[in-house]
């Protein structure tokens, strides 16, 4: 019988071969070379695997072992972030050892579930399962989330509980915010700086514009409150602003990217609603001078169908299921039916950061998790 590399041959080769989602081509690599080495390694376990294409040099997975509903799904996505090598003082593609810790773009955030998920499955025998064992890969996870929104479309199967693995610190968490990218563009007119009558400056125009954003910040605090989370109150991020070319002339055009993080039970329509509505004092002003629209399609706020896994992993795991401020792929899981939980080893401040690591005393304990899901789900 074909063996597995091991583990951390398994890592070293996920982390080697680029992922990168960006919204800039330049940097976008696709996801499609650590599909296909997934792929590979699920066909050694003896999944049936099915690809599904997403967009150019991109694609999900999914592998399955035994058909119908229920039974578990372990899902992640297979993209990164861009990185700056840089500011990295490890190799970012590739795995390096060193004081207890995986470093490696992806290591946490979040390839390198996969590879532990294939660890953990290969020790198993998955010959006598009494319901389906299902492992997902997802594409664009890192943008536009566009790789779930297919999976979820597909609808492929129905598991009972699905963990998706993102960084929680081996800790469950039951609901979490969703998320809102915009743009907001203003067009004004040019001209000399000497004279600024004969211009309309879009970045004055902007620093009204982003004072009324503020506005809107303070009022979301103050109107919508959830103590489940941290931060207790939908957030406002002013991310991006870019505007004008020269110092001596009338800036015709700026642009501002913002990010919202709504509340479970917020409607992306109603802060929609809200958003226009702090807007309208420039429209008012200046009719046609603003114009505005989502970067990528909104991601809903989630909240875990109700069900008995909740506490049962509480228990298992001493940890109390809680709540996230960032945003996840598991609302499209959750569309699947069954429950949902985020789950998965590393701690989510490596996300996104310069040698990005998975400590090491986390494998263990995540490898005996999943493979006490998957004798309580599909063997028992």
């Amino acid at each position: 019988m074909s063996r597995l590399p091991s583990l951390d041959q398994m890592f070293n080769r996920l982390l080697s071969l680029p992922s990168v989602s960006a919204t800039d081509p330049a940097l976008d690599t696709g996801n499609k070379a650590v599909i296909e080495q997934l792929a590979q390694w699920c066909e050694t376990l003896g999944f049936k695997v099915t690809l599904q294409p997403v967009g150019p040099n991109k694609l999900n997975l999914w592998a399955e072992l035994g058909s119908g509903p229920g039974g578990l799904l372990l899902t992640g996505h297979a993209d990164t972030v861009p990185f700056d090598e840089g500011r990295w003082q490890k190799n970012p593609l590739g795995l390096t050892e060193r004081d207890g810790r995986w470093y490696g773009l992806g290591a946490t955030d979040m390839k390198g579930f996969f590879a532990l998920v294939l660890g953990a499955l290969e020790t198993m025998d998955l010959s006598q399962l009494k319901a389906p064992l299902r492992i997902a890969a997802t594409a664009d996870e890192e943008t536009t989330m566009d790789g779930a929104r297919l999976l979820a479309e597909a609808n492929p199967f129905s598991p009972a509980l699905t963990l998706v693995g993102e960084p929680t610190e081996l800790k469950p968490i039951g609901r979490h915010k969703g998320h809102i990218s915009a743009g907001i563009r203003i067009t004004g007119r040019s001209g000399h700086s000497s004279d600024p009558a004969a211009g309309l400056n879009a970045m004055e125009l902007m620093h009204g514009v982003m004072g009324d954003l503020i506005a809107l910040k303070g009022k979301l605090a103050e109107r919508y409150q959830d103590n489940h989370f941290a931060v207790p109150y939908p957030t406002l991020n002013l991310g991006h602003i870019h505007g004008g070319d020269n110092a001596n002339r009338i800036c015709g055009c700026c642009e501002l990217h913002i990010d919202i993080r709504p509340l479970p039970g917020m409607s992306i329509p109603e802060l929609e609603g809200l958003l226009k509505e702090s807007l309208s004092n420039v429209e008012k002003a200046h009719p046609g001078a603003l114009a505005w629209e989502h970067l990528h399609a909104p991601c809903p706020a989630f909240v875990s169908p109700p069900g008995p896994f909740q506490d049962e992993i509480g228990r298992l795991l001493q940890s109390p299921v809680e709540a996230a401020n960032y945003a996840t792929e598991a609302p499209f899981f959750a569309s699947l039916g069954g429950e949902v939980l985020v789950l998965g080893p590393g701690s989510i401040r490596q996300a996104h950061q310069p040698d990005e690591y998975l400590a090491m005393d986390q494998l263990r304990p995540a490898m005996e998790l999943i493979q006490s899901m998957v004798k309580r789900l599909c063997l028992a």
